[in-house]
């Protein structure tokens, strides 16, 4: 997606546009074997590194993106902050931190928290085939959106997220759901709060 907006600065941003992107094709202990186009390996299910950010603000609220409705795929729906892929010769912490701010105008310090694979079919005939990084960070403030990114945003607390995904999950991502669904105790504001005190507020 491409586009250009105001970051909260009030400096001029230009989103990236990353459709023709490769992507880190990897085993499953995350060694690179090669690259590939990115709509190329999501068409094919092969496996690659992803990247997907949890940011939370002095509350221990997470902000959620509503995707907008061009994206690639899963158009529309909910999810966390933002989600990519390191570009070849890219590091993890750098291409979440490069698109926190192409996709949601924010700029924070992030740091690991877990690692999962998974596969799921998406919409558009594309299969989402990764092993994602899960990265998290602080941001107090209003994010100022990528509009050809994100139609919309919220701060939620953990415990409204998940009975927001119980009761509706169709409204959010396949990989939302299997973060509420499977790591939701590592995500909660007790062990989140923890690592980011540990990381980001020495």
């Amino acid at each position: 997606m491409a586009g250009t907006w105001k970051a909260p600065s009030g400096g001029l941003q230009v989103s990236a546009d990353t459709s023709a992107d490769a992507v880190i094709l990897v085993d499953a202990d995350d060694r690179a074997i090669g690259t590939m186009a990115k709509l190329e390996a999501h068409r094919r299910g092969l496996l690659h590194r992803a990247v997907s950010v949890f940011v939370l603000d002095s509350s221990n609220r997470v902000l959620l993106q509503q995707r907008a409705p061009g994206k690639y795929h899963s158009g529309g729906l909910w999810t966390n902050t933002c989600c990519s892929h390191p570009r070849p010769g890219e590091g993890v912490a750098k291409a979440g931190a490069r698109r926190l701010v192409e996709e949601m105008g924010v700029a924070c310090s992030l740091t690991s928290l877990f690692q999962m694979r998974y596969r799921a079919q998406v919409s558009n005939g594309l299969v989402e085939h990764e092993l994602v990084h899960v990265l998290i960070g602080r941001f107090d403030g209003a994010p100022a959106p990528n509009p050809s990114e994100v139609m919309a945003w919220r701060w939620m607390a953990p415990t409204e997220i998940a009975r927001d995904v119980d009761k509706r999950p169709d409204a959010y991502t396949v990989w939302f759901q299997k973060y509420c669904r499977d790591y939701w105790d590592l995500l909660s504001t007790r062990q989140a709060d923890t690592v980011l005190r540990h990381a980001l507020d020495p």
